[in-house]
């Protein structure tokens, strides 16, 4: 269990609290000296430090504690710090609170206050080291795949996508018919890529097709070749891409807006293995394996009768669904950094810096277009943009509201924040969050590690529920 760290040079004090988290099950540790302190702070798991501001008779200036609390920084800068401050020191508490000390308490303190603060903190304290841990787990399962597997220049840090990476890198060996599955622009090609990449059949060729824009008349000659004079036009013998693909791995993408016409043929090959060229009685084979693409959903197109079941079954062995990029907001920012400096070293400029601002909003945005959107906005960004920074407006997205870094009301809705309407107030869910931000005194790293969730995820749920972040004028 973490321990609270208390700094005091009264022996008295000390004792006083030391009793104090004892009787409230808080395990708890002391030290008479910053020096102590610092020693504890390296050595043992410390979850909170409790500390004075000065630490010899007769000293009130509280320089002590102000190198003390950058000291501890230093060795740890999210270790949570509380300030115990007589009313001489006060003016520099609150101004060390804003540099980074968690809060402070003045003597004498009121005893269900301190403990109630000391149960908060080191629960944000556990949190925050879960998320570590979590994070860290997750970077070595990322750079393990990595390290084991062709990504094809993937790029990705969420979770959802990393099982989509394990499970595409999984069948990839088996030789087996893959439907990609996801709404456009989300990366559906890019798997099929993970797929072929680390089949037995990478040497071969990877050949695409756009199956959805074929027209039915032009599907035989596309997929299975035609012969000199079949059609007008043919002067020479053309090889379909099954031919190409021979070998190798055939990508239909957009299967799902096929015809049922053309389903209809391409469900006789892939039963038989044989085909001829258009204007050719020549029976030919390819050994080739079927990764195909949809943004439809088969199962109510089957329904609907626009879609045939058993070519469904032919085509969809294994199924890798690809989440939409809203529903993956964990990588959103390490693609838009990407496609900056991609965009940059094709303009032969500088790579820009996203702004705090420009972050905010490309984790709240809904990202209709997903991945594909993302890349186009960064492309702009670097055209329009001035100096080193990309904002908001440069990307194309609305530019945020002058705000605080505390929520809106909780209770009433505003100009501001017109999503906040009376149901979502007694939502638990907002409730909770609102808490946490004001709490946090509208820090979202921090209110996001109180609540156990990353900062994207709080990003989400609060556009999601309607909280904005005012920026109310300094008095």
């Amino acid at each position: 269990m973490l321990n609270v760290l208390v700094v005091d040079d009264q022996a008295s004090v000390r004792t006083a609290l030391e009793v104090l988290f004892d009787v409230n099950d808080i395990p708890v540790m002391v030290a008479s000296s910053p020096e102590e302190a610092l020693e504890l702070v390296a050595r043992e798991d410390i979850g909170l430090v409790i500390q004075d501001m000065n630490f010899r008779r007769d000293t009130t200036s509280g320089v002590e504690g102000v190198e003390l609390m950058r000291a501890i920084r230093k060795l740890d800068p999210d270790l949570p710090i509380v300030l115990v401050t007589a009313f001489t020191s006060l003016e520099m508490a609150v101004e060390l609170v804003k540099e980074g000390a968690n809060d402070y308490i003045a003597k004498p303190w009121n005893d269900d206050k301190l403990v109630a603060t000391a149960k908060n903190l080191l629960r944000m304290r556990q949190l925050q080291q879960e998320n570590l841990r979590l994070t860290w787990q997750g970077v070595r399962a990322r750079r393990e795949v990595q390290s084991r597997h062709e990504l094809s220049g993937l790029i990705y840090e969420s979770a959802q996508m990393h099982q989509v990476v394990t499970l595409a890198t999984k069948v990839a060996t088996a030789n087996v018919a893959v439907l990609v599955t996801g709404p456009n622009g989300c990366g559906k090609e890019k798997v099929a890529e993970i797929v072929w990449a680390n089949s037995r059949r990478s040497k071969k060729p990877f050949v695409r097709v756009n199956s959805g824009g074929l027209h039915e008349n032009l599907l035989d000659a596309e997929l299975f070749g035609a012969e000199a004079g079949a059609f007008t036009g043919a002067v020479r013998s053309r090889t379909g891409r099954f031919e190409e693909a021979d070998g190798g791995t055939l990508f239909l993408d957009e299967v799902g807006n096929l015809s049922l016409g053309a389903q209809m043929k391409l469900l006789r090959v892939l039963q038989s293995g044989e085909f001829q060229r258009l204007g050719s009685n020549v029976t030919r084979k390819a050994d080739v394996r079927i990764i195909s693409a949809t943004n439809v959903n088969l199962q109510k197109a089957i329904e609907a009768g626009t879609f045939r079941e058993d070519l469904f079954f032919r085509l969809n062995v294994i199924e890798i669904a690809v989440p939409a990029l809203r529903d993956r907001s964990d990588d959103v920012l390490p693609l838009a950094r990407h496609f900056l400096e991609t965009a940059a070293l094709t303009e032969g400029c500088k790579v820009p810096v996203l702004s705090e601002q420009a972050e905010q909003h490309l984790l709240s945005y809904d990202w209709p277009g997903n991945v594909r959107e993302l890349e186009n906005r960064t492309k702009r960004a670097i055209l329009v943009h001035s100096g080193d920074t990309i904002s908001s407006e440069d990307l194309g997205l609305n530019a945020p509201q002058a705000g605080s870094m505390f929520p809106a009301s909780a209770t009433e809705p505003s100009a501001a924040n017109p999503a906040a309407t009376e149901p979502s107030s007694r939502d638990p869910e907002y409730a909770e969050i609102q808490t946490a931000l004001v709490e946090a005194r509208g820090m979202v790293s921090r209110a996001a590690a109180q609540l156990g969730i990353s900062r994207q995820a709080l990003y989400r749920r609060m556009e999601r529920l309607g909280i904005e972040l005012e920026r109310r004028p300094k008095g």
